[in-house]
């Protein structure tokens, strides 16, 4: 923190000022009368007040920035503190959440492979049933040739049979 401004301070300005200038003195005046030796003693006092207006002035600013800085350094530890809270409030959702997104990570790489098995197994699906469909039609074919064949070899034996029975009929 800044230390205020002392007087001993601003007087060693003042006479920091006050050697750098030129004095005059009742024994360098250059008429030597008395009223030169009340100029300088009026100066002085006129650079004096205004030495001292400079030094209040001074410390009133001072005092204002100590003031401001203590209400800055109030407002940072607020600022703290809420983020502090902010942090905490918001860490165990946070943790819940990168849980859940890891579980759906793996989730998701568990069901890649088991993805392609199912395309494969739907393919192998497909081309099983389409075997399937192709020898159920080939079954319902020969079923059909052999309902023929049957009722063909029937009709046959029928006439065979009518034929002998006339043959019989005709021999007696």
């Amino acid at each position: 923190m800044m230390q205020p401004p002392t007087a001993a301070s601003a007087s060693s300005a003042a006479v920091v000022v006050s050697s750098s200038g030129p004095q005059m003195t009742g024994s360098q005046s250059f008429n030597g009368s008395a009223t030169d030796d009340e100029v300088p003693r009026s100066a002085l006092s006129t650079f004096k007040a205004k030495e001292e207006e400079i030094e209040r002035r001074k410390m009133e600013v001072w005092e204002r920035v100590q003031a401001q800085l203590g209400r800055v350094e109030e407002e940072s530890k607020r600022l703290a503190m809420i983020r502090e809270e902010l942090e905490a409030l918001g860490d165990p959702t946070g943790k819940e959440i990168a849980q859940v997104r890891k579980k759906i990570d793996t989730v998701n790489k568990e069901l890649k492979p088991l993805g392609v098995t199912v395309q494969k197994k739907e393919k192998e699906y497909k081309d099983a049933l389409d075997v399937f469909n192709e020898k159920n039609k080939e079954k319902a074919q020969l079923i059909n040739k052999l309902v023929e064949l049957v009722s063909e070899s029937e009709r046959l034996r029928l006439k065979k049979l009518e034929e002998l029975s006339k043959s019989m009929d005709s021999m007696r």
